[in-house]
């Protein structure tokens, strides 16, 4: 499968991408879980437990799997809206680069070769005000990766 796909704009920046979105002050929002059976490598999620943004690494630094925090624990805010809808009890979500997939997840991006760019914004802490725990974005302004709590936001580099 050959798929590149282009939210937002018309097309794609070059031919390693499998994801792109188009310019404003929008971002992706995390899936809100309470808890999690099965773990893939490069999950993020907004854990509603532990109000914090994660992501699962296949080997952390004791050299096990293990959910990584990208944001302070019970620090961010839940919102009434969050999850309005209940989960499926099925792991079948959407792919994209492939027609299978052996990963559970709403959203899977299956590819060796291609990437996701996330949505680029510059001072997200400014220009995306009341943005819902789980948004997560490029900060153009300082070259990180931004994701926001619900009550801050968090930058990784």
């Amino acid at each position: 499968m050959h798929s590149q796909i282009a939210i937002g704009k018309t097309s794609v920046t070059n031919s390693s991408v499998l994801l792109e979105f188009g310019t404003g002050n929008k971002g992706i929002i995390l899936p809100s879980v309470q808890s999690i059976n099965g773990n893939t490598p490069g999950a993020f999620v907004f854990n509603t437990s532990s109000k914090a943004v994660q992501v699962w690494e296949q080997r952390n630094a004791n050299g096990t799997g293990g959910w990584l925090n990208l944001t302070e624990l019970n620090a961010g805010v839940l919102h009434s809206f969050s999850n309005s809808a209940s989960d499926s009890t099925s792991n079948v979500g959407v792919i994209i680069g492939a027609s299978t997939t052996t990963k559970a997840g709403t959203l899977v991006l299956e590819s060796t070769t291609r990437a996701l760019v996330l949505p680029i914004v510059s001072n997200p802490q400014s220009t995306m005000i009341g943005s819902v725990a789980g948004t997560m974005v490029y900060d153009a302004t300082s070259s990180t990766i931004a994701v926001y709590d619900g009550a801050q936001w968090n930058y990784w580099k």
